[in-house]
């Protein structure tokens, strides 16, 4: 059973990444077929930067996943506070489910809604066009937003209630005890929060196809684009470095996470050898 558990596991791993693995060395092949590799190059990586059109893409990609990233975080991390303070069960149950709503609710769904939504508003202020860079900056972080609370809110949590109230009793106003001893206790939990935000947002293509204007094109939108003609393996060489960027984000929340575990680790057990201290 344990060995069919897990050759079953190895297949899913080589499934799941095989595709990705066979991306990453023909970006290095010198020439256009996927089926035969020529000679070791970086020849595509040259075309790659060469390429002013897709560089502009990932600009205004990088561009809008920072903006969306930061403000979502900011936002979310006030939500979750906000959540967290609420005394009523049944709105905190209601706030859950709103919450849930853009991450439950279909990419496609969202990104036809919104677009109304941005087109009414427009033709309402009689604006000359109602989809540009505001109205993909909002998307995106309507959809981010709920990733972020989710993040925060368990190390809210896991928080001890004491510390900011302390914090007031020693002088401190509210909103100096939430920046001096809250906001680094949840830091881990923001700091992922944004990772999260951020990798969301250079990733989608939905929302942002219905969303943008003639004078804004995100990344997705150029290589879907190309689709209709040919995709050209400078496109592999630009997946492969968004592959390891997207890794080192990763990477990074981990590390994040799991310095955070041995530090509540260490704190917990210093409590405990003072508890258990003898008295003098």
């Amino acid at each position: 059973m344990k060995t069919a558990s897990k050759i079953y596991t190895g297949l899913v791993m080589l499934f799941l990444f095989a595709p990705i693995a066979i991306l990453l060395v023909f970006s290095f092949n010198d020439s256009k077929s996927l089926a035969v590799f020529s000679e070791f190059s970086l020849h595509w990586y040259r075309e790659l930067f060469r390429d002013s059109e897709t560089l502009g893409a990932v600009r205004n990609t990088l561009i809008l996943a920072a903006s969306a990233a930061l403000i979502s975080t900011v936002m979310g991390t006030a939500a979750a506070v906000g959540i967290h303070k609420l005394k009523n069960r049944y709105m905190r149950a209601a706030m859950d489910t709103v919450t849930n709503i853009p991450m439950i609710n279909p990419d496609i769904i969202t990104g036809i809604s919104l677009m109304l939504m941005f087109v009414f508003v427009g033709r309402l202020f009689g604006a000359a066009t109602s989809l540009n860079f505001v109205t993909m900056l909002i998307a995106h972080i309507t959809f981010c937003l709920p990733y972020v609370i989710l993040q925060v809110l368990p190390k809210l949590q896991q928080m001890d209630k004491a510390l900011p109230e302390a914090a007031m009793d020693l002088g401190c106003t509210p909103m100096r005890a939430f920046l001096k001893v809250e906001v680094p206790e949840i830091m881990p939990g923001i700091i992922t929060g944004l990772i999260m935000a951020f990798t969301l947002s250079l990733d989608d293509f939905v929302i942002s196809y219905f969303t943008s204007g003639n004078g804004f094109q995100t990344l997705p939108i150029r290589i879907y684009n190309m689709t209709k003609k040919t995709v050209t393996p400078k496109m592999y060489a630009l997946a492969t470095i968004i592959f390891f960027v997207i890794l080192f984000l990763l990477l990074l929340s981990n590390l994040t996470d799991s310095d955070t575990a041995k530090a509540v680790r260490t704190a917990r057990e210093k409590k405990r050898a003072r508890r258990t201290r003898p008295a003098a």
